[in-house]
């Protein structure tokens, strides 16, 4: 069990106390330090909500494309578009990055 900065003030349901804020364990008992951790976690927090929502709107606009190209008698997708996507998320971010655009190849336009 994770014991926290609420746990050593008294508080086992995960709140500061007369505030109610939610503390999470920054993995240091130093208190500057915790505190640059949580503000950190706030920015990184903030990335993500901001990675989701434009990895939502990626999808549905991938769909968009997709079902347009087939009403049209098209493909249901394009080989070389899907390479170009591995080959530039690959350069930018290396192996890592051909798994991510996979990842997003697939939200788009379903499993092959």
């Amino acid at each position: 069990m994770m014991t926290g900065v609420a746990e050593q003030n008294g508080s086992t349901d995960g709140t500061s106390g007369a505030e109610g804020t939610v503390e999470r364990d920054a993995g240091t008992r130093e208190p500057l330090a915790a505190a640059q951790i949580a503000n950190i976690r706030r920015r990184i927090d903030e990335i993500d909500g901001t990675l989701i929502d434009l990895w939502q709107e990626r999808a549905q606009l991938s769909r968009q494309v997709g079902a347009t190209r087939m009403a049209s008698g098209g493909t249901r997708l394009v080989l070389s578009r899907e390479q170009e996507i591995l080959e530039r998320f690959r350069a930018a971010l290396g192996a890592d990055g051909t798994q991510v655009a996979l990842l997003l190849l697939r939200a788009g336009r379903g499993p092959l």
